[in-house]
């Protein structure tokens, strides 16, 4: 995956290209959940090795996905592990609860949290932070870069088990 600065600047809700910072993969993340719900996007998939830093906690991004949620929608969350998403995320996982049934939540240790690969897949768009530390990344609906993370995505799923359950038995 080789991106160059001839790569299209940030433009329009879905931007393009190269970024840097929380914020900025922050707006990015927001703008997807954003379009989404305007494109009727039927599938989504989100990776990151715990979601600490993704705006799960914002009342906007619980607003975006309660306007995508409808029947024949998916969304697939990866992560290492949920440990911190109750206690940092309490809208995503009420939202969770609600929309149990479109949401599949999968957990891989057999990757490592440090090489755990963190984006969103879209059918249209995807998203990759490079630099996890540094918070850098870069968004493209090139149909290459789409391609080779839903490959990785697939590769982690298949060796994850079912994880972060919506309700826990007695509780």
């Amino acid at each position: 995956m080789a991106f160059t600065e001839a790569d299209p600047p940030d433009s329009g809700p879905l931007a393009q290209g190269s970024f840097v910072g929380p914020k900025a993969f922050a707006d990015r993340v927001r703008s997807a959940l954003l379009q989404a719900s305007d494109e009727g996007w039927a599938e989504m998939v989100w990776s990151d090795a715990s979601f600490e830093d993704w705006p799960l906690y914002e009342k906007s991004v619980v607003e975006a996905l309660n306007a995508w949620a409808r029947k024949g929608r998916k969304l697939t969350l990866l992560a290492h592990h949920f440990d911190a998403m109750r206690r940092l995320h309490p809208r995503f996982v009420e939202w969770r609860v609600r929309w149990d049934h479109l949401v599949e939540c999968r957990v891989c240790k057999g990757v490592s949290v440090t090489a755990f690969p963190s984006g969103l897949w879209t059918p249209t768009w995807a998203l990759r932070r490079l630099d996890l530390v540094r918070c850098t990344g870069v968004s493209s609906v090139e149909p290459r870069m789409r391609l080779l993370l839903r490959e990785e995505l697939e590769e982690i799923k298949r060796q994850s088990s079912p994880g972060f359950p919506a309700s826990i038995l007695g509780v």
